[in-house]
């Protein structure tokens, strides 16, 4: 069998170097519509879901939201094994579904069940599933590093969370961007107990009036000459003064405002951690891929969406990109694997023309 098809590839070389070379055009251009990671998918279709609860202990965590959270979920459809942690103030629930299930049925399932968890759960606490991402997790770090310290964190994150993230977010394949460090901004109301004692006024009826604190409402519609017009509350605050001017209650039959009791100032969110860059405070953004996106193309757009961003930013900052690139390790993998048949090349030249028989 051998000798036969030696013998005719021998007679018909040009047919034979014709197939081969067709062979190898097909396959390279096949090869060159791949996408690309650093290891093959082994993502199992898996949902997960993140309970914040703010204040609890891992052990109220567990007994008040993750259990909860796991008995709604059992005897989901082709559900195979669900993990769960507790931590101090965050409870996360993964859960694992068979191979070959569509991942966007398996979501939809899991809201089913979590609408009937939240009536289990202590107030105020809302369960969310995470975003769809890939088993390789992160695969860029983008930094903004503030060159001249002359911009305030508050500043610098605000321009992050507003500005970068929400252009990085919008390229296809980008699953989430989470930003880390810098100054979360918050307009936190320092109360004075005494002026609240004065006007009559408790904690409780603050907390209750500002739960309804700046929010646009319907008024309705006013008929007037066979016209219709819409009627607009607008109560929205846009800067500090309308929130001090706030009315929060009565006193001697005049309103209360919060100004009366309280100063409003805009500070930063206490933090939980920090990021840093050369051990220089900065803001750095984690960019998670989804799966089946090619990393190194990824990695290309992402480039190129930061060189449009950079000449927008304030004066000082600058969007840092070479922090961690997972497309590094494939480049550098594909140029190894390059290089290896390029030496095994030369050298099986090397020895067939050496122990040539004529």
């Amino acid at each position: 069998m051998i000798d036969a098809l030696i013998r005719f590839s021998l007679r018909n070389r040009v047919i034979v170097l014709s197939v081969s070379f067709a062979i190898f055009i097909y396959g390279a251009w096949i090869g060159s519509g791949l996408s690309i990671d650093v290891f093959p998918d082994l993502n199992r279709p898996r949902v997960t879901i993140l309970t914040e609860s703010h204040g609890l202990a891992p052990e109220e965590v567990e007994t008040l939201v993750t259990i909860p959270i796991e008995a709604v979920l059992n005897g989901t459809p082709h559900v195979v094994g669900i993990r769960s942690s507790s931590g101090v103030g965050i409870s996360i629930v993964h859960v694992d579904f068979e191979w070959g299930t569509d991942i966007y049925r398996n979501r939809q399932l899991i809201s089913e069940r979590l609408q009937l968890a939240r009536a289990q759960l202590p107030e105020d606490i809302q369960p969310t599933m995470g975003p769809i991402t890939s088993i390789m997790g992160e695969i860029q770090f983008v930094g903004l590093v503030d060159k001249n310290s002359k911009n305030d964190p508050l500043k610098v994150r605000t321009v992050a969370d507003w500005v970068i993230r929400p252009r990085l977010m919008s390229i296809p394949g980008v699953s989430q961007v989470v930003v880390m460090g810098g100054g979360v901004k918050q307009y936190q109301i320092l109360v004075s107990s005494e002026k609240l004692q004065e006007r009559g006024l408790s904690l409780e009826q603050l907390r209750t009036s500002l739960e309804h604190l700046s929010i646009n409402t319907t008024g309705g519609f006013l008929n007037e000459d066979k016209k219709e017009f819409l009627i607009r509350p607008l109560g929205r605050a846009s800067s500090i003064e309308d929130i001090e001017e706030t009315a929060i209650g009565l006193h001697l039959g005049r309103p209360v405002q919060l100004k009366d009791v309280a100063k409003i100032e805009v500070r930063s969110k206490e933090k939980r951690g920090e990021a840093s860059i050369n051990g220089n405070p900065s803001v750095v953004l984690t960019i998670q891929k989804q799966p089946q996106a090619d990393t190194v193309e990824l990695v290309e757009n992402i480039e190129e969406a930061i060189k449009d961003l950079q000449p927008a930013m304030p004066e000082g900052l600058k969007i840092e990109t070479d922090l961690f690139k997972q497309s590094h390790f494939i480049e550098t993998s594909i140029q190894n694997v390059i290089e290896a048949l390029r030496d095994g090349t030369i050298i099986v030249a090397i020895i067939l023309f050496v122990n040539r028989s004529t």
